[in-house]
């Protein structure tokens, strides 16, 4: 017996692979430099770390949102959470993908765990997340990497998806 029907959760839709950006689709790229648009109004006044995501609505609007710190660390805002808060704001709740961009020489900024499962909250389907490197004030070239990946991919457990099905 498949143990996705025995609990209730779903597969990824979606097999993560790196990929150069020269390789993604337009709707791919528009996410991945709204992401880099915002980067730069990232208030991190203590980690310096600029982050910028964006996410499409279903009928294709763009959020984007970048991190917000606070001196007290907890009360601080992840790019994702940003996005996300302001689309729900202006009433839109169903997401088709996202996109994050941070800078770490020698790895890929994947969503922090609370982040994860703030997308789940959204994720009806499992959606594809784009996550790639660039500097505040970036530009992609043809060459650089993207990791596609999906929330399922990135958060296989989430609450949204422990749904027990009928037996």
């Amino acid at each position: 017996m498949d143990v996705y029907a025995v609990t209730g959760l779903r597969k990824p839709e979606i097999v993560e692979h790196i990929s150069k950006y020269s390789d993604l689709d337009e709707p791919a790229k528009e996410l991945i430099q709204s992401a880099i648009a915002v980067q730069k109004n990232a208030y991190v006044q203590y980690s310096n770390f600029h982050v910028g995501a964006a996410f499409r609505t279903k009928d294709d609007r763009i959020f984007t949102g970048c991190n917000v710190e606070n001196a007290s660390f907890t009360p601080t805002s992840c790019a994702e959470r940003t996005a996300l808060t302001k689309a729900v704001s202006e009433g839109y709740n169903e997401f088709v993908a996202g996109a994050v961009v941070a800078y770490q020489e020698d790895a890929f900024t994947t969503p922090c765990g609370v982040c994860r499962q703030f997308i789940m909250e959204f994720a009806e389907n499992d959606i594809p997340l784009y996550i790639t490197k660039s500097k505040v004030g970036g530009t992609k070239s043809n060459d650089d990497l993207v990791l596609s990946t999906s929330i399922y991919n990135l958060l296989p457990h989430g609450f949204r998806t422990f749904k027990a099905k009928n037996c």
